[in-house]
């Protein structure tokens, strides 16, 4: 089957990042839409976003990546509706027996039960508190959040708890939560970082479809740090030859809102990400598609992406090392080079329950 047939009509995609529906790598059989070979057109409607819900046997996720801040994290749902094509979460579909092309964004699973989990695991004797991170695979505040409001529970049972957590969106449905962040920001237990990939609305819709637009997400920083909630900047990820020319201006953009620091990734493309991202390259930017595909293979050692630690994050090489000090500079000439202060882990306590004993101290 000639890979080109795999890419489906763009009737079916309205609104959608990915191009094509490929089977997952744990599958036995490859699935493929094609024509059935007569005249008569096809009629098949575009695809919906479906929900379906699991129950969750735990919350708190335990990472054990050296190049990362944080050593656990917490997931309300899997798969994300923003569609964003680079998602560095979409091979993770895979084990559920689904694409990590359309049916990531459009197949998802919500956890109504992680709140109630979340809870249970936080009062377990043998918890020891250190940072949350949310976000940090699928959007916590994507468009289905809106009605099932799974984050929000999970953020009342972190600040019942008086829980740190640090917080990754792209979402301003987090302006909803502005009482909870704000009262646990006051302690020192939250901080958010605002993903901003460009700040062209063209490119933005066709990168990452279903996403609030770029001027949007601004002012969701100046939102955030009006309520008194730290907020980072985050350009990511950063695009060679697409978006990387914008990064002192998303930046600026951030700073002017508030911002208070910033950092940047550079584009990952592990396993089936790599092939979704080319096909779509070559359908939005063909022009320019071997020129971006040369400078990652450059900063990769003449791969598309090395999961290696300290090196997936950035890259290496000429390229690499020009953006890092590009930032730099930038970050010491907006004041965003500040250190955030720890998250506060002191005041970590287990809630009472209803006909527990009062404490006299």
């Amino acid at each position: 089957m000639d890979h080109e047939h795999r890419i489906l009509p763009d009737d079916r995609r309205r609104a959608r990042g990915a191009l094509s529906r490929d089977t997952g790598r744990f599958e036995r059989f490859d699935r493929v839409e094609t024509e059935d070979g007569w005249d008569i057109p096809e009629d098949r409607p575009a695809f919906v976003t479906e929900v379906r819900e699991e129950s969750a046997r735990s919350a708190v996720n335990y990472v054990r990546s050296p190049d990362l801040p944080f050593d656990r994290s917490l997931n309300p749902y899997r798969g994300c509706e923003h569609g964003c094509i680079y998602c560095f979460a979409r091979p993770t579909h895979a084990y559920l027996g689904l694409s990590p092309g359309l049916d990531f964004e459009t197949r998802l699973v919500a956890r109504p039960n992680a709140p109630e989990v979340l809870a249970r695991e936080l009062a377990a004797r043998r918890y020891s508190v250190a940072p949350l991170a949310i976000g940090t695979n699928t959007d916590p505040y994507q468009p289905v959040e809106r009605d099932r409001g799974i984050m929000r529970a999970c953020l009342e049972v972190l600040r019942d708890f008086r829980h740190p957590v640090a917080i990754v969106t792209k979402g301003t449905l987090i302006e909803r939560d502005i009482d909870i962040l704000s009262e646990m920001a006051a302690q020192g237990l939250a901080r958010v970082g605002i993903s901003v990939t460009t700040l062209d609305d063209t490119l933005s819709r066709r990168m990452e479809p279903r996403c609030p637009r770029p001027a949007r997400r601004i002012a969701t920083i100046r939102a955030l740090v009006d309520a008194g909630v730290p907020v980072r900047v985050m350009a990511s990820p950063m695009v060679p030859a697409l978006t990387d020319p914008e990064l002192e201006a998303i930046l600026a953009a951030g700073a002017d809102a508030g911002a208070s620091a910033a950092s940047y990734i550079m584009l990952r493309l592990p396993r089936e990400v790599a092939g979704l991202w080319q096909e779509w390259l070559e359908a939005h930017y063909p022009d320019r598609a071997a020129r971006i595909m040369g400078h990652l293979r450059d900063m990769h050692g003449g791969e598309v992406y090395s999961s290696k630690w300290f090196h997936r994050m950035k890259g290496e090489g000429v390229y690499a090392d020009l953006l890092a000090q590009r930032f730099q500079r930038a970050v010491r000439r907006l004041n965003l080079d500040r250190p955030q202060p720890d998250l506060r882990c002191d005041l970590f306590r287990v809630p009472p329950k209803a006909g527990d004993q009062m404490s006299l101290f």
